[in-house]
């Protein structure tokens, strides 16, 4: 059976994992950085909520679009170009700041930059992945992926809550510099780039759409993970949660944006040693309950130790969802429309992260964090019971293949 050792054998997936998490860090810094910024600046849970509103909705209208650029053009350079522009945006907030000019205004703008930004980032970078490994080591190349970028979602959260203690300037300096090295090693990936000739109309922007819609296990699967992140996602809480139930500042958020992260790190190792062979539907419901039961933990939870325990299990139990849903993904999409069915993916991934944040900091404003996250908690458990009849090809399924 091919090992970790033939997995790393193929240099390019290496670099390009390495650029994906140097990207990645980068990302997660700039978040932690922009959300305190806003809280410092207006204080109000509903201007948290508009940044994540503000990023889904030129994603959601772009995506389909972006998708279908993914399959016409080298998906390595529409990466890098992607990356490229993020550390513009960083540059263009360290100047905002040190000229004494960043405002509300500016951080939505600026959340719509990245909003269509990463519309095209998210179909290239998972469109990639399965052309720099052969099938039978997919599942492992996605697990070992998913633990670089997990790695990097802890060490991006707590270094970006440190530098920004110091200052934003230096946070988003650092982002600039980490954004502008993943370009520069993404151009140097390698692949046999197919050039296809379908012509551009309505309806080769939807075959993406259309392939997951007729295939049950994929619609299922990304439906799954978007309802269940939409109420269960607390992160756009976080900074309420960190200075006002916590009592932490920048540091503490920083550490509790790590928390989930962690927990997935620790999970995708497991999955890297013993991926799942069988019951994989089952196994993809009840992470899922998991993840539901755990946010509930978290919303209850006023001691700093528990709530990051309780998220660090949030995020095992996603990565066993996230892991699963992509390796499906994958090995069920022809490459001719894999950019398509990638696009498809981000539209959910979208909805259930930016729309998830809007909600939540809606419900927050109204009701309190506390209401928020508990209720979401319960949602996501009624979700994973739910999917349970709507879905039982799903449900079934006893192998990735």
């Amino acid at each position: 059976m091919p090992s970790l050792k033939h997995l790393l054998a193929h240099r390019n997936f290496v670099r390009f994992m390495g650029a994906r998490f140097l990207a990645v860090c980068a990302s997660q810094m700039l978040m932690v950085a922009v959300a305190w910024h806003m809280y410092d600046l207006t204080g109000s849970a509903w201007d948290l909520g508009l940044v994540g509103l503000f990023q889904f909705v030129p994603a959601l209208l772009l995506t389909l679009p972006a998708g279908h650029v993914a399959d016409r053009v080298h998906r390595g350079r529409l990466f890098a170009t992607c990356v490229a522009v993020q550390a513009t945006v960083a540059a263009l907030l360290m100047w905002a700041t040190w000229r004494a000019f960043a405002s509300r205004e500016l951080i939505l703008c600026i959340s719509v930059v990245l909003g269509c930004t990463r519309a095209f980032q998210m179909p290239a970078q998972q469109a990639l992945t399965p052309m720099l490994v052969p099938k039978d080591l997919l599942q492992r190349g996605v697990a070992l992926s998913s633990s670089a970028l997990q790695a990097a979602t802890i060490g991006g959260p707590a270094l970006g809550g440190l530098l920004y203690a110091q200052g934003p300037l230096a946070v988003y300096g650092v982002c600039v510099v980490v954004m502008l090295v993943s370009s520069v090693l993404t151009l140097s990936v390698r692949y046999v780039h197919h050039i296809t000739h379908e012509a551009v109309s309505w309806g080769s922007a939807m075959a993406g759409v259309m392939f997951v819609w007729q295939n049950k296990i994929l619609l299922g699967a990304t439906s799954l993970d978007l309802f269940a992140v939409l109420l269960g996602g607390a992160t756009a809480l976080l900074p309420m949660y960190a200075r006002d139930i916590l009592h932490t500042g920048p540091e503490g958020l920083g550490l509790l944006r790590a928390a989930p992260a962690t927990g997935a790190l620790l999970m995708s190792f497991v999955m890297l040693r013993w991926p799942l062979r069988r019951h994989v539907g089952y196994s993809l419901l009840g992470a899922v309950a998991v993840f539901g039961l755990a946010t509930v933990v978290f919303g209850v939870s006023n001691h700093f130790g528990l709530s990051l325990l309780a998220l660090a299990v949030t995020g095992a139990a996603d990565n066993v969802s996230v892991v699963t849903r992509l390796t499906l993904m994958q090995l069920q999409t022809p490459d001719d429309i894999r950019g398509r069915v990638a696009a498809v993916n981000s539209i959910f991934i979208g909805a259930s992260n930016q729309l998830g944040e809007f909600e939540s900091g809606s419900v927050a404003a109204l009701w309190g964090p506390v209401v928020s996250v508990v209720s979401g908690g319960v949602g996501t458990m009624l979700i994973a019971a739910t999917w349970l009849k709507l879905f039982p090809t799903l449900a079934s399924r006893d192998r990735m293949q």
